[in-house]
């Protein structure tokens, strides 16, 4: 008689990695459960379940998820398109999310920079005490007693820029479905230069405000010569060598979560309004498509629009049957339909043309600040390229790319200050989380979107009238639209091995100390009126400040240089960092689907080689 072991054997040693050990050995111990006798079978069940193993007889029940390096469940991908009526809709979809950002930026720097009619009373004179009060307070729903004159200009002015921007980088960049629109990053910048103490001789607002916007400009003109060199010299083509999915996890998901201040906290502005929209974009994306069984996906990739309307429609039955009249004025300027001002302020047929508020002017503390609001917009950028090649269904971004598009990000910002628009450019976050949203992620979509850009732009009644969608409604798009950009991020984490301490480590580390900082720099201004380096020299003082109030700029920062230095000799960092997972994509011709993705039209490759 034949004596079987009671013990399972012991897996033999391989050099797999450590998120492939667990299906070899659940494959082990089911082969040895197959050559026992029933009742030894079911006694080795007995003692695994008290061990907490679980069914181990099922071993589908314990296969990992395979990892994938284009993300699955893609309707449409880069390359291809719905029909045509379905790509105008899902367009102008992207116009409509986009409006937002242009909009508060817009309604943030332009009253600032008319200078006459802001109330200085109660402020020192630092420059950040204004901002931290007018960006942190009003941003989100405007001031009524201000000139909407020019402020509908610059929004027009910024609408048509970002249309040309966002041809350029679907066409020349990185050929990705990303919307090339105003940013967040440069508002220290633009209003630091604003409310600087060399206009204060000038009592004309309107005198006032081209002399500012034309310091922008100068600044941005600089800018960009530095965005461009960065990119097309291929100098962050050797950051993006160097780049593993580690380093990206932190950087995406901070280039979506950073963003939370733009999110609850403005939607509860308007709590009556901001979360019924909340709730619609919720139910029409991901109740309405599993309750109401079709064969064309109309709710799920629509539901922004329908969200819209919906209750855009409620807020103008609120308005009208005056359940706003007695309330406060900050209540409102969030609540009613009927306060942005810029349909009567808007043009009817108006073109942006470059220089149209005067010569520029150049200041090199400006410049220097401005520099250093270039280079955190090239980093979130980076995160935003990234989570739209995933949503995109696009493989992952080769270097040469990615440096190619940080140059016509260059471009982007030479044309903002050419044109005037007050502020630079970058990568939309929103635009990418709609994306995942609605699962098309076709660069002809993106396109035909910059195009609604341009004609809304240049007939500014019509622009105008869509502009007015009260900003709780955007708010509460946000809330959806950013956490897409942010698990986008997490997704990155199947290339990672978990189970390592270092991995936690550098995770953990980089994604709290990210948030940690910025939270620290923000709190600050808003407290005492200035940053928390308040040296002298203005321009420093505005650089520190500028890099440190990005979370995602902290991050990268951080979960970099950790990935490049911390037991980087170790034979297993390249498996657990993920780095061999992305290493086939390092060169442009390595992989046959890089061409396919990233290629330039018309056959440019030739005169424009990617390495």
């Amino acid at each position: 008689m034949v004596t079987v072991k009671t013990s399972p054997p012991r897996s033999p040693s391989l050099s797999l990695p450590s998120f492939f050990t667990s299906s070899y050995t659940l494959h082990s111990h089911n082969t040895y459960i197959q050559t026992q006798t029933p009742p030894q079978q079911e006694a080795t069940q007995k003692k695994t379940m008290a061990a907490g193993g679980g069914n181990v007889g099922k071993s589908d029940d314990f296969q990992p998820f395979p990892v994938k390096d284009q993300l699955p469940g893609v309707d449409f991908c880069v390359c291809t398109s719905p029909s045509w009526p379905e790509s105008i809709l899902h367009g102008f979809q992207h116009y409509l999310v986009m409006l937002g950002t242009t909009v508060i930026v817009s309604s943030t720097i332009v009253p600032l920079m008319g200078g006459g009619n802001v109330r200085k009373e109660g402020f020192n004179s630092n420059p950040f005490c204004y901002f931290a009060y007018f960006f942190l307070i009003n941003s989100m729903y405007g001031l009524s007693e201000l000139k909407q004159t020019e402020k509908a200009e610059v929004i027009n002015t910024l609408l048509f820029v970002s249309g040309l921007n966002t041809l350029l980088q679907t066409f020349f960049g990185t050929r990705l479905p990303v919307v090339i629109g105003g940013s967040y990053v440069f508002i220290i910048p633009t209003v630091s230069i604003a409310l600087s103490s060399r206009y204060s001789f000038l009592t004309d607002p309107n005198e006032r405000f081209k002399e500012s916007m034309r310091d922008v400009q100068g600044a941005l003109i600089v800018a960009s010569f530095f965005t461009m060199t960065i990119g097309f010299f291929g100098f962050w083509r050797v950051f993006a060598r160097f780049f593993s999915p580690l380093a990206a996890v932190p950087l995406v998901i901070l280039t979506g979560l950073g963003l939370y201040s733009r999110g609850f906290p403005q939607l509860a502005r308007c709590i009556e309004v901001g979360l019924p929209a909340l709730i619609a974009v919720i139910f029409f994306s991901q109740y309405i498509p599993h309750l109401i069984k079709s064969n064309r996906a109309i709710f799920d990739r629509f539901a922004i629009l329908f969200s819209i309307v919906v209750i855009w429609v409620y807020a103008e039955i609120l308005t009208a049957a005056g359940a706003y009249d007695n309330s406060v004025s900050r209540t409102q300027f969030s609540c009613r339909t009927d306060r942005s001002g810029l349909t009567n302020a808007a043009s009817w047929i108006r073109v942006p043309y470059p220089l149209q508020w005067g010569r520029p002017s150049f200041h090199a503390g400006d410049a220097v600040t401005v520099i250093a609001a270039s280079f955190v917009a090239i980093i979130e950028s980076t995160g935003t390229f990234i989570a739209a090649s995933r949503y995109a269904s696009a493989t992952p971004i080769p270097p040469s790319v990615h440096s190619r598009g940080v140059g016509w990000l260059g471009v982007a910002i030479l044309l903002n200050g050419l044109f005037g628009t007050g502020t630079g450019s970058t990568a939309s976050v929103e635009n990418a989380g709609l994306l995942g949203l609605t699962r098309v992620g076709s660069r002809r979509v993106v396109q035909i979107s910059a195009l609604f850009m341009l004609f809304l732009s240049v007939f500014g009644k019509f622009g105008a009238i869509l502009a007015s969608i009260p900003l709780p409604i955007v708010a509460a798009l946000y809330c959806v639209l950013f956490a897409y950009v942010a698990s986008a991020g997490l997704g990155l984490l199947q290339f990672c091995n978990l189970n390592s301490f270092r991995t936690k480590f550098i995770l953990g580390f980089s994604l709290f100390i990210g948030l940690s900082i910025s939270q620290y720099f923000n709190e600050y201004l808003l407290v005492s009126g200035h940053g928390p380096v308040h040296t002298q020299s203005t321009w420093f003082n505005n650089v520190m400040q500028t890099i440190f109030s990005s979370p995602a700029t902290v991050a990268i920062m951080v979960a970099f240089f950790l990935d490049c230095t911390h037991s980087y000799w170790h034979d297993s960092v390249r498996q657990d960092n993920g780095s061999h997972w992305w290493e086939k994509f390092r060169s442009f011709n390595a992989d046959t689907r890089t061409e396919n993705f990233y290629s330039l039209p018309a056959n440019l490759n030739r005169f424009f080689p990617s390495f």
